[in-house]
């Protein structure tokens, strides 16, 4: 009986090792790490350069004033058709300052006194007439003396030298009185057309296309300069698309690449291509306040214009251009990739372990990689591997 109780008790206190050393291993083995796993796929994989870009119209004219003058009132709006050669501004010649009742009688007290002018002009006028009239005579009377012997050469000089002056003189008061009728017509003209506001033949400025309103810059009649800008008008039918990238960007475009129009208001991607790169670039501020050097670059577009005819001049699209693309690529997540020296790696999972990778990789864009050689589809890597994983570390997937 006493052998019994001992053999229990022996039996119990192994039990109870054994379940210590049990707790013990599962307290201090060690867990495998949690990781997210993504699996290496052949599929299409395209790099692109995205940016957002404006519509505009290919040909725009800005319509301006060829000559100072009075603009009547544009009877256009915005998006109205206009044929070729159609009126669209009217010049009047500038008008004439309005008088009030101080400046009108000022005016014609003017014209009293140039009036008066003209009577004094032409009574000195002819009183120089008489005085020339009379100093000829005088000339030729003492010629004839003179030749007679009955007067000095010196008073025959004198009374030529009379004479030549009465005629100046004569001259100079007739032309008083021109100076004088031209000023009474002068001052009577102002009198005339400040009353009537002015008057002459309007310059009537035509459409020189076929298209539409885009823009009125001068609606309402008034005074205008010449070359100040009245209307835009175009044809909306004819867009292309104008995108300003970083000018590092810019050198991996060249002018065919394919361009693909997502998010802008429509159903579906609209396509296009590039038709130039701008030569000179530009420095613009980013929202960050960093100074940047960016190029324009001109898309045209390539769908049908029935798929992209509600777009107008100046709508915002976002354009992603095409630098390269295949349909069948070998490609993990680029967020699987990390640098190991000089070349790329990634962890691959191989029973239950993790196992480091070099690779060659190909072309790559924000979520993708081309794998040209190191795996093989369908193998599983690690994404976003953190410190903890390195090789040989056992993993689960999360």
């Amino acid at each position: 009986m006493k052998i019994k109780v001992q053999n229990r008790r022996r039996l119990m206190l192994a039990l109870l090792a054994l379940l210590v050393a049990t707790g013990l291993f599962l307290c201090f083995r060690t867990q495998p790490i949690e990781v997210d796993l993504a699996t290496a796929q052949r599929a299409p994989l395209r790099v692109t350069i995205g940016q957002e870009g404006r519509t505009r119209v290919v040909d725009r004219y800005v319509v301006t004033a060829p000559v100072n003058g009075y603009a009547r009132r544009i009877h256009y709006e915005a998006g109205n058709a206009i044929a070729r050669g159609a009126t669209l501004v009217e010049l009047e010649p500038l008008r004439a300052e309005i008088l009030d009742a101080r400046r009108r009688a000022e005016a014609q007290a003017r014209i009293g006194a140039t009036t008066a002018s003209v009577s004094a002009a032409e009574q000195h006028a002819s009183a120089a007439a008489s005085d020339a009239s009379l100093a000829q005579k005088e000339s030729q009377r003492l010629h004839a003396l003179r030749q007679s012997g009955y007067i000095s050469a010196a008073a025959a000089d004198q009374a030529t030298s009379n004479a030549e002056r009465s005629a100046a003189e004569l001259r100079s008061a007739q032309f008083a009185v021109a100076t004088a009728k031209h000023e009474l017509e002068a001052a009577r003209t102002s009198l005339q057309y400040a009353a009537s506001g002015g008057s002459g033949k309007p310059v009537v400025i035509p459409s020189p296309v076929a298209g539409r309103v885009l823009r009125v810059i001068h609606k309402s009649e008034g005074t205008v300069a010449a070359g100040q800008a009245l209307m835009e008008i175009g044809d909306p039918g004819a867009l292309e698309v104008e995108v300003d990238v970083l000018s590092a960007d810019a050198v991996r475009i060249h002018p065919g690449a394919r361009v693909l129009f997502e998010r802008w208001g429509g159903d579906g991607a609209l396509e296009g291509t590039v038709r130039v790169i701008e030569p000179a670039g530009f420095t613009k501020v980013s929202a960050l306040g960093v100074e940047e050097q960016r190029v324009w670059v001109i898309v045209a577009f390539t769908s049908a214009a029935s798929k992209w005819q509600r777009l107008g001049d100046g709508f915002r699209v976002e354009a992603s251009f095409i630098l390269w693309e295949a349909n069948d690529v070998l490609q993990i997540p680029a967020s699987a990739l990390f640098r190991d020296g000089s070349s790329w790696a990634a962890y691959t999972v191989a029973e239950g372990r993790a196992v480091k990778r070099r690779l060659e990789i190909g072309q790559r864009n924000g979520s993708g990689a081309q794998v040209l050689s190191g795996l093989q589809t369908g193998e599983q890597v690690i994404v976003h591997p953190d410190d903890r994983v390195r090789g040989g570390v056992k993993v689960a997937a999360r």
